[in-house]
């Protein structure tokens, strides 16, 4: 699908959040957004990135409400970007993705995520809250509406219902 709208659409929640987050520079931004930055410039200047694509980006994410922006001066008046709920769900998101990264890209020097009170490295694990199953481990299908005519991810799954 080449119309972002029609990925928010799909009855599939791993499509409409791609919708809204599938690309790099939007995911980065919300990394730097939970490390603290909030300033159009503070995040130009950590990602390199050109100002027209920043203010499309960030004008995305506060449209889909994983940002607000709040105004930090009056004059000149000036806007920061602020987390909300939403974003800051993402949180464990962004570190299975790190984790991914770090298992299959690790290659050099990489950035290592510590518990900020103990300095132990933070190892991120999905696990199903209601079997407690990492997931992965365990054959999976969708149930509900229809996501794909493609059988279902899962060790030994068919993806038959």
């Amino acid at each position: 699908m080449d119309d972002k709208k029609s990925w928010l659409d799909e009855p599939c929640p791993i499509a409409r959040t791609v919708g809204i987050v599938g690309d790099a520079w939007s995911w980065l931004i919300l990394r730097d957004a939970l490390a603290g930055v909030s300033r159009f410039d503070q995040f130009r200047k950590s990602l390199g990135i050109a100002p027209t694509i920043l203010t499309r980006r960030l004008a995305l994410l506060v449209e889909e409400g994983l940002l607000e922006k709040r105004l930090y001066s009056q004059r000149p008046p000036r806007e920061e970007y602020v987390l909300t709920d939403a974003g800051r769900d993402l949180l464990p998101v962004l570190f299975m993705i790190g984790a991914w990264g770090k298992r299959h890209r690790g290659e050099g020097k990489l950035t290592t995520f510590v518990d900020a009170e103990t300095g132990v490295e933070i190892r991120p694990v999905a696990v199903d809250e209601a079997s407690g199953a990492p997931i992965g481990s365990r054959p999976i299908r969708a149930a509900g509406a229809p996501v794909a005519e493609a059988p279902a991810a899962g060790k030994g799954d068919t993806g038959k219902a």
